[in-house]
């Protein structure tokens, strides 16, 4: 008898930290989402102002700014879009590679693609930036992809490189005995099963394209071709007496809308791609 209550204080205490992690993960957005919705006075007034100074003028001066709003979103989901493809397309089949060699080159090309994948990109940015001007990439917003694509690919490989280590080998074989192609093999067997490991990578390279500023801030000087990272600073340091608090946070909120419509689209696959090899059996 004396379990029960020891067990509902436990489930208690887990349910208490739970929701404390919770809040403490939202606790960012919530406080965007409110600073959005109150006037310059009742966010000076602190909790003295919580009783009136609701208002959307904060998302009406970011809607109609010049450009507009919906550019910046549209340019950031475009550079982001094409970077997760080029990415997947190049680390697919060398991940696939990677996964069915052994010996030296493996641990060899491996390390090489964890030091890439932790290097601090900003260290590169100099180098970067003297390449953009050789090449006239400056106020292209396509050329965004290539840096992207590239500093995604190492992190990219690896993971990709570990779903393709988890398939069992007995699949391809039974398949070169069927007669399937290397492609084929890879479009109608090996991907179809490692979908959620392709869709949580395609995940992070999309979101490292979203929120990327300094090489963005620097390689596109024209404002309707700025992606939303550098839009953003723009709004943050319009003024330089105030600080518009209201407009950057709905702009915050604003930004965040795909993200979380994405995330809410893919949920199944990125938590299946992030549990996908770890029980085996």
């Amino acid at each position: 008898m004396s379990s029960q209550p020891c067990h509902r204080s436990g489930s208690r205490l887990r349910i208490s930290l739970v929701i404390l992690l919770l809040l403490w993960s939202l606790a960012p957005m919530l406080w965007q989402l409110y600073s959005s919705l109150r006037t310059p006075e009742s966010l000076l007034a602190g909790l003295a102002g919580l009783g009136g100074g609701w208002t959307l003028i904060n998302y009406n001066a970011v809607l109609q700014a010049n450009p507009p709003f919906w550019r910046y979103l549209l340019n950031s989901s475009v550079v982001g879009a094409l970077s997760t493809l080029l990415t997947l397309a190049l680390a697919i089949p060398c991940a696939y590679s990677l996964s069915r060699r052994g010996g030296l080159l493996k641990v060899v090309v491996g390390g090489g693609l964890l030091a890439a994948a932790v290097f601090p990109y900003v260290l590169l940015f100099l180098a970067l930036l003297q390449v953009a001007r050789q090449l006239g990439l400056a106020n292209n917003l396509l050329a965004l992809c290539l840096p992207y694509a590239g500093l995604s690919l190492p992190l990219a490989v690896l993971l990709l490189q570990a779903a393709f280590a988890d398939m069992p080998v007995e699949l391809e074989e039974n398949a070169i005995l069927e007669g399937f192609t290397l492609w084929q093999r890879l479009r109608w067997i090996l991907l179809p099963l490692m979908a959620p490991s392709v869709v949580s990578t395609g995940l992070l390279v999309f979101l490292f394209s979203w929120n990327e500023f300094p090489i963005a801030l620097t390689w596109l000087s024209r404002s309707e071709l700025q992606t939303l990272a550098p839009a953003m600073a723009r709004i943050a340091g319009s003024s330089v007496f105030t600080v518009p608090f209201g407009p950057f946070a709905a702009a915050t909120v604003l930004g965040s809308l795909p993200l979380l419509a994405l995330l809410m689209i893919f949920q199944r696959q990125i938590v299946a791609g992030l549990t996908q090899g770890a029980i085996k059996g």
